[in-house]
């Protein structure tokens, strides 16, 4: 199905994001990023790092979790946020 072809490009892309560096979920697809949280919400391959997929603004959706996933990860933060300019590549 074609619905399942873009989640798997989806999810592609979200393993394709380098450690150390996260994407908006408009990065991944700017035209659906509500079914970026969906594919990610459904999705339970342990491959795929969901961490690193955060909100335009550099907020972090998944709370505490996934800021400690980020923070071993290298992830660059400014206060609460992740640091846009310099996790985003």
């Amino acid at each position: 199905m074609r619905g399942d072809s873009r989640i798997a490009e989806i999810l592609d892309r979200i393993r394709d994001i380098p450690p150390g560096q996260v994407r908006a979920y408009s990065d991944i697809d700017p035209h659906a990023p509500r079914l970026v949280g969906r594919a990610l919400s459904t999705c339970h391959d342990d491959d795929v790092p969901w961490f690193r997929v955060v909100h335009a603004d550099g907020t972090i959706p998944k709370g505490g979790r996934q800021r400690e996933l980020l923070m071993r990860d290298g992830v660059p933060m400014r206060g609460d946020r992740v640091d846009l300019e310099r996790a985003r590549a």
